[in-house]
């Protein structure tokens, strides 16, 4: 334990898998106590416990980041058993990849609860408690595709830019108060999202083969790559950085095309 989120109290949403259970446990290894909220009450329920076997002191809930209210419970219970947040990882997000013709309206509506709408219930929920304790710190994790286009995703890059444009409005908002509010825009991952993915074409070991040719380093980040990215922008290290986006993509959305 290095210590560099001694007095964090944080909720994180999307906890109980991929980059959200990396970012969780990399916070308790730096001394954080969390709440973790996923809406699949099952997983959460076997990370919470996992974590609790290992030492963690946390607490945990089952919320849908789309229900407003849910999400408003999961605050006041957050500060009934670890104490008052002073800050919040939006994580949980949703994937909608489609043609923009061949798009619904249905996946629309899904793309902008999930990622936009879901993320400012979030928001919502905790600045009133850290405006009133005089500070705090708000992480949305985003993505390359946050400033980057790649065709057929069309919903996700909209969404995406509009967490952007939520984290910036938020921070200069709120830099008054004392609240950062900070991006995280990782790229290609090492996650079950992403073998689902590679699993959805013909030959899954090709298309895996592409993505990792896409990257100047041979290789996509692991979400303990991720995690440890967050930890600096949640923790005091990172107090002058506000409405600005961190990139963690290995050089991806710089490199042009070979």
């Amino acid at each position: 334990m290095a210590n560099r989120l001694i007095g964090k109290r944080i909720l994180i949403t999307g906890a109980a898998q991929g980059i959200g259970l990396a970012i969780a446990k990399a916070c308790i290894g730096e001394g954080a106590r969390l709440f973790l909220v996923d809406r699949d009450a099952a997983l959460l329920k076997d990370t919470a416990d996992a974590l609790r076997a290992d030492g963690a002191k946390l607490g945990s809930m089952t919320a849908d980041i789309t229900d407003a209210g849910a999400i408003s419970t999961a605050v006041k219970r957050a500060g009934d058993e670890i104490g008052s947040l002073n800050a919040l990882i939006n994580n949980a997000g949703v994937n909608v990849f489609a043609e923009p013709l061949k798009s619904s309206d249905e996946d629309w509506d899904r793309c902008f609860d999930v990622n936009v709408r879901g993320a400012w219930n979030c928001c919502k929920a905790v600045l009133p408690g850290m405006i009133e304790q005089g500070g705090g710190a708000i992480l949305n994790i985003a993505s390359t595709h946050a400033f980057t286009i790649i065709p057929h995703t069309f919903p996700y890059p909209l969404a995406k830019h509009a967490l952007l444009g939520l984290t910036k409005s938020l921070g200069i908002e709120y830099a008054s108060k004392n609240i950062r509010v900070n991006a995280l825009a990782p790229g290609y991952v090492l996650t079950q999202k992403a073998t689902e993915y590679w699993n959805s074409f013909p030959d899954p070991k090709a298309a895996e083969a592409e993505t990792m040719k896409l990257h100047p380093a041979g290789r996509i980040a692991t979400a303990d790559e991720i995690a440890m990215a967050a930890v600096f922008m949640i923790s005091d290290e990172c107090r002058f950085m506000n409405a600005a986006c961190l990139t963690v993509d290995g050089g991806l959305s710089v490199q042009q095309h070979q």
